[in-house]
Formats: structure tokens, C-alpha cells, sequence
């Protein structure tokens, strides 16, 4: 760690985790209330328990990116933070603005309208800790040294802060308000957190790889307009059917066919990367996360999403679990892993250790991977045959519902995976190996081990 500052983005880490276990665990609890529809109906209804699923998810993300950015800019500009003291305020009004929010759900208090179902004053307060998170940022590239990495980073995260203020606003019209929510979610997950995906993971290949600055720039700066040209106006395959003009379904299915383009350069880019590459890192692990961010991100963001978005499809497929496989291969894709390979990479050098505990990191790479690959098939066909009989030969929802029971017992069986991973990997990161070998020449333990 070469700037003491740098240790603001533990404190982000750790609760990002705590976030994190939460998220996979509602996500777990919900699978299986598709199996067994009555559980817990009464205590804690489906309703509630999908929005701590999805909040959580959102918020930890948004908290592994401030965290990143808190370990990557004061390097990047080569000095301290500008002030770690309104990093940990920021930190506090999320903590609070969750608890709150979470806190609300259960009395059976919210917003309404999916993702954003944040009670106005945690709304609020979020703004508040974007806002100072902004500040606090900018001031410290403002005063340092000038990377691609870093503007591509501050413009993504600068993007994100000044949509939120679309979740406040809520119109009377529904078209309209559809149109200003999807200007948050899309233009979230497919826009602005592809440019804080690139520039993070354009970070990691700097340092774990030993390529050349200026090869990486000149990928971030292409990898940036694709996601760019084909996300903004991507945004139109969610307008197909909630009244907009007819236009839309040509708009959206052309740049959503190009939205597969920077995923696909993402992926392509890590691996001749790490083909190019001269130096041996010893963090491995965070090199398979890395990779496996950018490979499964191709796959769930690209290729799931461009099987539905064609509007002569999407009329179809639309709000099944054809939507669902695409969503959680995608986030755990573009997202999850590559906050985890954040993670794996930075937290050894936080706590000034060798990087530790790497098979059992690896191992729940792994088995996470590959619970959220079969949940992803399973999803498919799942949405495929519901596709079928309720949008073709018009069976009514319940009776498709209960013609999907296996599909969704072999997806609560998928979640196990992903959970029983999760929990691992969380292991790994915080618990150093006991055993203590201090190798031939080396005047101190091997850290971790």
C-alpha cells in the first residue's frame, strides 16, 4: 500500500461483504419460495424478501465501487486522498440510508417501483453520499496525476450520481415514469458501470499483467465509446411496450445488437492482456477473477442479452425467466466478479500480506461460477417452455407456474452453489491461514499463511 488513505476502501470492502452475504442469502430464500410458495408467506412475504435480494445486490456493488475508487485514485494520482474523514462520513449515511431502507421493507414500507424502492428520505440520502463521495474524488484527480483510468472511472461514477436524481422523481404519467426509471436501471447497469467496469478492470490488468500504460489506455478508450454509442441509445429495448413511439423497437433492437460489442472487447482485452503480458503476479486468484469477470460478463451481458432483445422476440419473452437468466448471469458477470476481483487483489495489500488462502479463493470462484452457469441454463429453458405456453398457447400464469416446479427446484439447488461459494470466498479474504512457514531467506512469515 503506498498511501495511508488507501485503507478508507478496507472499511467499504468489509461492508460490501456483509452486504453481500445478505444479498446471496435473500437470493437463496427467495429460490425457494418458487418451490414452496407459502413459505414464510406471512412473516416475510415474496414481495419483500426480492427487494432485500436486488437493494442489497445494488448497494454493495455501489459500495465496492467507492471502495475501489478510494484504493485506485490516490495511486493512480500519486497522492493521499483528499480527505478520508468525509469517506468514512460518506460510508455512515450509506450504512444508515441501508439499515433504514431494509429496516422500512420489513413494516412494509416502500417506493413501489422495482430497484428504487428506497423510501424518499434514503433516496435522499444517497444522493447526499454520492455527492460527497464526488467531491471527495475529483479533488483528489483534480490534484495529481492524470489517467485515462481515472477520468474514464469519475466520468462513469459522475454519470451514475447525477441519474440517481431520475429515482427521485416519480411522475404521475406511467409511460413517463417508465421511461425516467429505465434512465437509472439501463442506464446503470449498461452504460455508466460499464465505463467504472473498464476503468477497474483496465486497473487490475495494469497491475497484475505488467503491460505497458498506454497499450491499456488505448483499449480502455475504445471498450469506453462502444459501451457508450450502443448503451445510451440500447436504452430503447425497454421502450418496445410501455407507449412509446413505434420508432423505439427499431432504435432499440439496432444499438442493443451492439451493446454484445463492448462486453465482447472487454473479454477480449483481459486476455490478450495476460497474453501480452511480462510479469508473473503472485495473486493469482484475483487474475482468474479477473478474467472470468470479463468472460462470464460476455456471455450473461451479451449474448443472454442480445437472445431477447430483438423487439419480434422481446414481444414474447419480456418479463419471463428468460429476463431472469439474463440478469443474474449478467450482474454476476460484469459486476459481482469484478468487485470480487477487486477484492482479492487489494485486500492483501491493505492488511500488508502476501496474498493468502488463493486455491480456497479459486475454489469458490469456481463453485460460483458454475452454480450461476446451471442456474442460467436452467432459467432458460425454464422461461423458453414458459414463453410457449403462456405467451403462444395462452395457459394461464399459475398453471405455467406450477408446470416450472422442477426447473425451479434445480435452480434453488444452483443457488446452494452460489451461496456455499460465497461464503468461501468471504473466508478466504478475511481469514489468513493459522499455520505460520517461514521460508528459506525470508526474515519474516510468509503473510497469511
Amino acid at each position: 500500500m503506498k498511501y495511508q488513505t488507501q485503507k478508507v476502501a478496507y472499511a467499504y470492502f468489509l461492508v460490501a461483504l456483509a452486504l453481500f452475504a445478505i444479498q446471496v442469502m435473500g437470493g437463496l430464500l427467495a429460490g425457494w419460495i418458487y418451490v414452496s410458495p407459502n413459505f414464510l408467506s406471512e412473516i416475510l412475504p415474496f414481495n419483500i424478501v426480492r427487494m432485500i435480494h436486488t437493494n442489497a445486490l445494488v448497494v454493495w456493488l455501489l459500495l465496492g465501487f467507492f471502495g475501489a475508487a478510494y484504493f485506485l485514485v490516490p495511486e493512480e494520482a500519486e497522492r493521499e486522498l483528499y480527505s478520508a474523514k468525509l469517506a468514512y462520513l460518506q460510508l455512515a449515511i450509506l450504512v444508515i440510508g441501508t439499515l433504514g431502507a431494509v429496516g422500512s421493507y420489513l413494516v412494509g414500507i416502500h417506493g413501489g417501483r422495482e430497484f428504487l424502492e428506497q423510501p424518499l428520505w434514503v433516496k435522499f440520502g444517497i444522493l447526499i453520499a454520492a455527492l460527497i463521495f464526488l467531491f471527495n474524488i475529483t479533488m483528489t484527480a483534480l490534484a495529481g496525476r492524470k489517467t485515462a483510468i481515472t477520468n474514464v472511472l469519475l466520468m462513469g461514477l459522475w454519470l451514475l450520481s447525477l441519474l440517481w436524481v431520475f429515482a427521485i422523481i416519480n411522475p404521475e404519467n406511467l409511460g413517463l415514469d417508465k421511461m425516467y426509471w429505465w434512465f437509472v436501471v439501463h442506464l446503470w447497469v449498461e452504460a455508466t458501470w460499464e465505463l467504472v467496469m473498464a476503468a477497474i478492470l483496465a486497473f487490475l490488468m495494469l497491475k497484475l499483467t505488467g503491460v505497458d500504460r498506454e497499450v491499456v489506455e488505448k483499449w480502455l478508450y475504445i471498450i469506453v465509446a462502444t459501451a457508450l454509442i450502443s448503451g445510451i441509445l440500447g436504452t430503447g429495448h425497454h421502450y418496445y411496450w410501455i407507449g412509446t413511439p413505434g420508432y423505439w423497437q427499431w432504435i432499440g433492437s439496432i444499438f442493443s445488437t451492439f451493446e454484445v460489442v463492448p462486453f465482447f472487447l472487454m473479454m477480449s482485452f483481459a486476455f490478450v492482456m495476460v497474453w501480452k503480458g511480462r510479469r508473473n503476479h503472485p495473486n493469482k486468484a484475483a487474475l482468474l477473477w479477473s478474467l472470468g469477470s470479463s468472460t462470464v460478463a460476455f456471455f450473461g451481458a451479451g449474448v443472454w442479452g442480445f437472445l431477447h432483445t430483438l423487439h419480434g422476440v422481446n414481444f414474447y419473452t419480456h418479463g419471463t425467466q428468460i429476463t431472469a437468466a439474463h440478469g443474474h448471469l449478467a450482474f454476476y458477470g460484469a459486476y459481482v466478479a469484478l468487485n470480487l476481483a477487486m477484492f482479492t487483489y487489494a485486500m492483501p495489500i491493505l492488511r500488508n500480506r502476501d496474498p493468502y488462502n488463493q486455491v480456497i479463493n479459486m475454489g469458490a470462484f469456481w463453485l460460483m461460477t458454475g452454480g450461476m452457469a446451471f442456474m442460467t441454463f436452467t432459467l432458460t429453458f425454464a422461461g423458453t417452455i414458459q414463453t410457449h405456453m403462456q405467451r403462444v398457447l395462452g395457459d394461464d400464469f399459475m398453471s405455467v407456474q406450477d408446470g416450472l416446479s422442477l426447473f425451479y427446484l434445480m435452480r434453488f439447488g444452483s443457488g446452494v452453489a452460489v451461496v456455499t461459494g460465497a461464503l468461501v470466498l468471504i473466508y478466504a479474504l478475511l481469514v489468513a491461514r493459522r499455520h505460520e512457514i517461514i521460508a528459506p531467506g525470508r526474515a519474516q512469515p510468509l503473510a497469511g499463511e
